[in-house]
């Protein structure tokens, strides 16, 4: 079978660029050796913010009388958190089922290997396999938990997010290692629904790419919900015999130990590019990722890679954004290369945290004068009726002519509220013209507005 476009994996890559193809004419198939959708849906990005969601109810109902409502008791049902949040992910995977039928994609079942002269041999799970052609090949297969040769994951007692999602039962006590989106996020959620939480991370801040006060906000709310954390600290071995896991910590301190039944490694990913038949056709990778050009063409002609795979931030939208790029690149349409300083990035525990583009510090390491604005949501009258009083805005502007370098965001629903900042930035908007454009009251976006007043001096509510 002979196709115009082979795409190789099915998450927010992979079926973006199965989909844009079709839209754009190309005759399409996408292989996937597990399930449509990938990790972001099946085992990521989805599912983790239905547990999430779970967590928050169960936070409201704590805190029910915080607003006037009596709740007799509350408990939260393990299992059934995590039937819900596998529902929601196997709703969402049917969902890319019915866009490939929709899109006439073909969709082949196995795992592939790429061949010279644009073959794409696929192994199905009865263990045929079968060979298929295409002009074009775009890789997505995207990435899996990263192992550290002292923490060996043995996915009952030491474990990845994988597991995290899918536990047979809640965990007395945890001991997460990292603390990026990730780490926090199961932080958050087991230590919401009762789990004694540990959080170590190497750095000396939590959320170590935030701005530092960011860090320092959501380290102080993480603390006040009773979770631990260990900075400039390391695991350095784990003694799994008993029935409680005895984790040895390395920390400024000294070396101490933690009992724990579970032990969470979240310190990153590892793209998936073994076994891709790369060697053979001779694609260049360099640490681990594929080289590609500005629209994601390898040294191969014929032959494209994106997503965790490549450079840049291992996110769902940066993939799908770099899948719409490749395919109009591949079609010959006029593209822009993607800026990878305007991508928004997201952690969704609680308070959110949500930021894009420069922090003030490596604003200032840049060369930029600055122009900082904060506004705490203790001032915000949205906030205060939500119950939601933890956080603020953090906006920073190039003090010469006024340009939008970034904004650090903490508190409930900033997760939704950066998108302003991303269109702006990419619109060149600067700092007086967001304080100019009337923001709806009461809300939490208002404080992007205040924020950006009080960086230069006007800000009214403080």
């Amino acid at each position: 079978m002979s196709y115009d476009i082979i795409v190789i994996g099915s998450g927010p890559g992979g079926y973006v660029a199965a989909i844009r193809a079709s839209q754009l004419g190309f005759k399409t198939a996408i292989v996937e050796r597990e399930a449509l959708g990938g990790i972001c849906l099946n085992w990521g990005c989805i599912p983790t913010k239905a547990l999430l969601k779970s967590a928050q109810v169960f936070e409201y109902l704590n805190h029910a009388e915080e607003y006037g409502i009596k709740v007799n008791g509350g408990e939260a049902d393990f299992g059934a958190i995590v039937k819900r949040s596998r529902g929601v992910a196997d709703g969402m995977s049917k969902g890319i089922q019915f866009l490939m039928k929709k899109n006439k994609i073909d969709v082949i079942m196995g795992t592939a290997k790429i061949k010279k002269g644009g073959k794409v041999e696929v192994k199905g799970a009865d263990g045929a396999t079968k060979e298929y052609s295409a002009k074009h090949t775009i890789l997505a297969t995207g990435a899996r938990s990263r192992e550290l040769p002292n923490l060996p994951q043995d996915g009952k007692k030491i474990i990845g997010y994988r597991q995290a999602m899918n536990l047979p039962k809640q965990p007395k006590s945890m001991v997460v290692v990292g603390s990026g989106a990730i780490g926090v996020e199961f932080a958050y959620f087991y230590n919401t629904i009762g789990t004694k939480v540990t959080i170590v991370e190497f750095m000396d801040r939590i959320v170590p790419v935030e701005d530092e006060e960011i860090s320092k906000q959501l380290e102080k709310s993480l603390k006040k919900a009773g979770i631990d954390i260990l900075t400039k600290s390391e695991v350095t071995g784990v003694d799994t015999k008993g029935d409680v896991s005895k984790v040895k910590i390395k920390t400024a301190k000294g070396e101490e130990t933690i009992d724990a039944e579970i032990v969470l490694s979240a310190v990153g990913i590892t793209p998936n590019i073994e076994n891709l038949g790369l060697e053979e056709v001779g694609v260049k990778v360099d640490k681990g990722r594929v080289l590609v050009d500005d629209f994601y063409k390898t040294n191969i002609d014929g032959v494209y890679a994106i997503g965790d795979i490549v450079k840049g931030q291992a996110l769902a939208h940066v993939a799908s954004a770099e899948a719409i790029t490749c395919v109009e690149k591949i079609k010959g349409l006029h593209v822009d290369a993607i800026d990878y300083t305007n991508i928004p990035g997201c952690t969704y525990c609680s308070p959110e945290v949500a930021s894009v583009g420069y922090t003030e510090k490596a604003a200032k390491d840049a060369g930029y004068e600055v122009k900082v604005g904060k506004f705490p949501f203790s001032a915000s009258g949205k906030a205060s009726a939500a119950g939601a009083k933890d956080g603020f805005v953090k906006v920073i502007f190039d003090a010469k002519y006024g340009e939008f370098l970034g904004a650090h965001l903490i508190g409930a629903n900033v997760t939704e509220m950066i998108a302003e900042v991303v269109v702006a930035r990419k619109l060149e908007t600067t700092g007086h013209e967001i304080i100019k454009s009337v923001h709806p009251h009461p809300t939490m976006s208002e404080a992007i507005m205040e924020a950006a007043a009080d960086a230069y001096g006007e800000v009214i509510h403080l």
